[in-house]
Formats: C-alpha cells, structure tokens, sequence
C-alpha cells in the first residue's frame, strides 16, 4: 500500500508545497549563482536513468563553471567549483530544483540517487535491483557516508533500501538527511570533490 499508492502521494504534496514555499529563495539563489558561474548558467540539466532504468533529465543549481584548459578539456572540479557554488553544496542546496522531477513522476523524495546512464551497462544484477524504485533526491546510502563511501557499499544500501522500502525507513532518511546536511558529513570523497566514476569494479 504505502510503497505502491501512498508514497506517490506524499511526494506530489510535498514537492508542491515545498516549490510554492521556496519559490523566491530559489529565484534568488538562481540569481547568484548566475552571476558567480560566469556565464556558464544556473541549471544543471542531464539525462539520469530512473524507474526500470527509464531515462529522464534531472534538474539541479550548477555549482562549477564551464572553464576549459589550453586543450578545451574541462578544467578539474575543484578548479571549477566556485565559492558560492561550495556553500550551495554544502547545504544541498543544488538538489533542491529535484522537486520538480518529484512532482513530474521521475523521482521520489526518498529513494536511490539517479546516477549517470554510462553506468547502467556496468552493474551487476543486484547492482542493477536500484532502478527497482523510483530515485530519490536523498536515500539510505546518502544517511551513510554520500560521496565518502565506496560504490559497492553505496549499492549495497541503495539495494537495502528497496527490499526494505516503508513509511518509517523514509521517515529515518528524512532525520538523518537533516543531520547529515546540518554536520555536512559524506559531501566530498576522499579522492576528489565529487564521486569518482564508477567503472564496474570498484
């Protein structure tokens, strides 16, 4: 019941509120991180499997400008990411547009993160069991580390999320998300400012 009907419904009443309510905070943070990205845009837009592996376009704040080398390769994301675009991060601000995603049907408020579509040839068959869901802007692997944990635990947790999917496990990822962005624990890797790609095999 809550898993088929409930849940659906729970994410179109609150990604509706929450749009109407932050609608001018984001219009500001829209503003800002325009200027700051120097030309390079506000939004992140990129196609993300979703349910069944369906793809979709995710909506984010962009937090790196678009600033190249001598080779016209993009320089390093640390070297993009600006200050104002590490605050936004910090708090996950640069999720918070996900809403609308949740509100068309291609997220859920609780569920796997969406990762890239190179990577849905590369999974194994219980790797593969997170598409199993609708993905979430946050999830049980994101309550357990974010980008500080390996892929293979991060799998593990999101596979854990969708055998155990319930009205209490979201309400914990709810907690622990709050906690978790007021500590801001899990935001960076230890090998670099975002995740690194996952090949298949770590």
């Amino acid at each position: 019941m809550y898993k088929r009907f409930l849940k659906r419904l729970i994410d179109i009443i609150i990604a509706f509120i929450a749009l109407t309510i932050l609608a001018l905070p984001l219009a500001i943070v829209y503003v800002w991180l325009t200027i700051a990205n120097r030309g390079s845009g506000a939004f992140f837009l990129q196609e993300r499997p979703g349910y069944k592996g369906k793809v979709f376009r995710i909506v984010k704040f962009k937090t790196m400008t678009d600033e190249c080398d001598e080779k016209g390769e993009l320089l390093p994301d640390d070297q993009r990411l600006t200050p104002v675009g590490a605050f936004v991060r910090s708090l996950s601000i640069d999720e918070l547009p996900q809403f609308w995603n949740v509100l068309k049907g291609d997220m859920s408020l609780i569920g796997p993160r969406p990762l890239l579509v190179e990577y849905l040839s590369l999974y194994s068959a219980h790797q593969a069991r997170r598409h199993d869901v609708r993905p979430g802007i946050t999830g049980w692997a994101q309550c357990h580390g974010r980008n500080a944990i390996s892929w293979s635990e991060k799998f593990d947790y999101d596979v854990y999320y969708v055998d155990h999917c319930s009205l209490w496990l979201d309400i914990k990822v709810v907690l622990c998300t709050i906690r978790c962005v007021f500590r801001k624990e899990g935001i960076n890797n230890d090998l670099a400012t975002t995740m690194y790609k996952f090949d298949g095999t770590n």
